[in-house]
């Protein structure tokens, strides 16, 4: 007696653009979020004990380690911000419903940028003359520029978003990176008067950053309870 077997019915031509749309997006998601984890595992790679350091006594390395702190004040600066770029990619992924080669081009340069960002990393570091701060800045700038206009190229005429998403959310998605941004580019004017105070200047990154994402999140639906 044979047996009969139920098979799934055929998937029609939206449904399988639809699935090809949704894999083509885990995998762009997947990557993007491959190399955001490796350029902000590598920074730490640049802070080391000098030659000799590791015989040092008690309070030679005490001294060897506190001398080391704008080598952490980089590496702190730079975690944080690729975490925000982070955060603003993975928020702005969750809102966005397709892609296009267009899409997949702008990541390409984010992501480019922030693989870029362990080097300047680096040179501020081991150098922090005016030249060095404002190349730090710049770089640190563009990866922010870069994060928007991939935002704008989805946005526009709410090409690869919801239709129904709003104005509001979509301008907020665009001030989290601008807040970064506008900081790294003033902060090359404040290192033409004065190279130390540009580090202080930066730190504004860290409360400017909480409130800003904390704006954003409060204007988010959160699900009602069932």
């Amino acid at each position: 007696m044979k047996k009969n077997l139920r098979t799934a019915p055929p998937m029609d031509l939206h449904d399988e653009v639809s699935e090809q749309n949704r894999l083509g997006l885990e995998r762009l998601i997947f990557f993007s979020d491959a190399v955001f984890a490796i350029a902000i595992t590598v920074l730490v790679l640049d802070i080391r004990l000098p030659a000799g350091g590791d015989s040092a006594s008690n309070t030679q390395l005490f001294h060897i380690l506190t001398g080391l702190w704008h080598k952490y004040l980089a590496y702190f600066l730079s975690f944080w911000v690729i975490g925000l770029y982070w955060i603003s990619h993975h928020r702005k992924f969750l809102l966005i419903k397709r892609f296009d080669y267009r899409l997949l081009s702008l990541n390409l340069l984010v992501l480019m940028v922030i693989a870029f960002i362990p080097f300047p990393t680096s040179v501020l570091s081991e150098s922090g003359n005016r030249t060095a701060t404002i190349f730090y800045a710049l770089v640190m700038s563009l990866g922010g520029l870069l994060v928007m206009l991939l935002w704008w190229h989805a946005v526009h005429h709410h090409n690869l978003v919801d239709p129904h998403l709003d104005r509001q959310r979509m301008w907020k998605e665009i001030a989290a990176p601008l807040v970064t941004v506008v900081i790294f580019l003033l902060s090359i004017g404040v290192a033409f008067w004065n190279e130390g105070l540009v580090r202080l200047f930066w730190v504004l990154i860290f409360p400017v950053s909480f409130i800003s994402n904390a704006r954003i999140n409060a204007g988010r639906k959160q699900p009602r309870p069932r």
